[in-house]
């Protein structure tokens, strides 16, 4: 079960149900990756909304990894999101979200969601 809390949420890969969450482990791991020099860097980065596929596989592989699942970068690639590419941007949006707070946003099925949208009114 997730802790909403901690940040945590869940996500269907390949038919299979994973925790992710990113710790501060996993944001000192994402400052490396992308070269930002802070958490403030990294976040401006993440509410730009403008993420490459590349960028949303290491947000995915690190929120998996800090929750626990030994998965690689390689591992995530080769995943299947339910809903395809909206699927795994669904993914990173929620843990952005969890991660660093906002407004309330809208669920993947259009409903009132607790948890806030980093991407609304992006293009």
């Amino acid at each position: 079960m997730i802790n909403k809390h901690r940040g945590e949420i869940e996500a269907t890969l390949d038919g299979q149900t994973y925790k992710l969450v990113l710790t501060l482990g996993a944001l000192a791991e994402l400052e490396s990756a992308f070269g930002d020099d802070d958490m403030l860097a990294l976040a401006a980065r993440f509410e730009k909304g403008r993420l490459s596929a590349r960028d949303c596989t290491k947000i995915i592989a690190a929120g998996l990894r800090w929750a626990g699942s030994a998965i690689s970068e390689d591992d995530v690639n080769a995943m299947q999101a339910e809903g395809g590419a909206a699927g795994y941007v669904d993914i990173v949006a929620r843990l952005l979200s969890a991660t660093f707070g906002g407004g309330a946003g809208k669920s993947s099925e259009g409903g009132e969601s607790a948890e806030p949208d980093p991407f609304a009114g992006r293009a």
